[in-house]
């Protein structure tokens, strides 16, 4: 690693627990940064755009917020979801306004279980089960082509059309980017995802396409499931896993499905990635605003912590990435758990414990 270099991020702690999860994992990029001793810097500069700033100013990304974004090497994002906004308004306001074009095709979601951490599945007792779910993020159901008319018929009689996308070129490069993450990981093996017996046009080409890439990856095992055989795969058979490459709305499903096994969708960490670097990428906990909670202190930290070591892998730093994710690992083990892992440990509380691990960490590598 070469000295004194500074990492730019964009922080948009956006609604609901997202400032409190964001503030978190930039406690602890705090730490990486001071336990480097002056190799590493975090500039941060924080957006405050919500869907408060939406109901003021009518808009969640204001004229040229965009170019400001371009100017950082990451993006932090917390979470965006208010039940004053209706949700396809700000999930198309801020986040997809931002992956869309930004073009931060390739989104993946590790499906990691914790120890100290009891999974619903029995298997995951005696079990070893890890897996990382690819999903395509710039097309398929969330291209956002279609509309809604004829609503002058009157009454029951619109017509609202969702137009799912697929392009050969798009099939190809997230397809390609889950067998190279594969041909890194112990079991070499990638898993597609679609639903072609019904869907006979995009679903048929991504298998095409799929079959034809796998056959530059001799040393890559395969296998093309139906989404609702995978789905079942997921409870009875994760030990079969390791890369599991999927449309944009399986995908989103899937993983879901995958960290709830895990023990929480608090635990869910995701990255949005432009891999030709075009673009900065983002990196942003799955678990949402969660109003419920929002304010109380108890949200679980650690998929917003585990997106910022997504984000130190990008940027290169993978010691310091596998050292957060080992404090982690420390803490949950040790059985220092948030709330929603039938712990009694606040925000604060797991975030300090996981920095004071950190530092352990560190001082013994070092």
């Amino acid at each position: 690693m070469s000295e004194n270099q500074t990492f730019s991020i964009a922080s948009i702690p956006g609604d609901g627990i997202g400032g409190e999860v964001v503030a978190a994992g930039l406690r602890v990029l705090d730490t990486v940064a001071k336990l480097s001793e002056g190799a590493i810097a975090f500039d941060v500069t924080e957006f405050p755009w919500s869907s408060e700033y939406y109901l003021e100013h009518g808009r969640y990304i204001p004229e040229g917020g965009l170019e400001e974004l371009k100017a950082h090497d990451a993006i932090y994002f917390g979470a965006v979801g208010s039940s004053e906004v209706p949700d396809h308004t700000s999930l198309w306001g801020l986040r997809l306004a931002i992956t869309q074009p930004f073009d931060q095709w390739a989104n993946i979601r590790p499906v990691t279980f914790l120890p100290g951490v009891r999974s619903p599945l029995r298997k995951a007792d005696d079990t070893e089960l890890d897996w990382i779910v690819v999903r395509e993020n710039s097309e398929g159901e969330y291209a956002g082509m279609g509309g809604r008319n004829l609503s002058g018929r009157g009454p029951g009689n619109e017509v609202a059309l969702q137009t799912s996308v697929h392009t050969e070129v798009g099939c190809e490069r997230i397809i390609r980017f889950a067998f190279d993450i594969a041909r890194s990981r112990s079991v070499k093996k990638v898993s597609s995802v679609t639903k072609s017996n019904a869907q006979q046009y995009g679903m048929v080409l991504w298998d095409e396409v799929f079959a034809r890439v796998a056959q530059d990856y001799p040393d890559v095992e395969t296998e093309s499931v139906l989404v609702d055989a995978m789905s079942a795969k997921f409870v009875l058979h994760p030990e079969d896993l390791s890369v599991v490459v999927a449309s944009n709305l399986h995908a989103d499903i899937l993983s879901d499905v995958g960290s709830a096994l895990a023990g929480s969708l608090g635990l869910a960490a995701s990255a949005n990635l432009n891999p030709e670097r075009r673009f900065p990428s983002m990196f942003e906990p799955v678990h949402g605003s969660a109003p419920d909670i929002a304010g109380k202190g108890i949200s679980n930290p650690i998929g917003a912590i585990s997106s910022a070591a997504l984000m130190l892998d990008h940027f290169g730093l993978d010691e310091q990435a596998d050292e957060v994710r080992q404090a982690i690992e420390n803490v949950t083990a040790a059985g220092i758990l948030p709330r929603d892992l039938g712990g009694d440990s606040n925000t604060v509380e797991m975030t300090e414990a996981i920095v004071s691990q950190l530092e352990d960490i560190h001082a013994r590598a070092n």
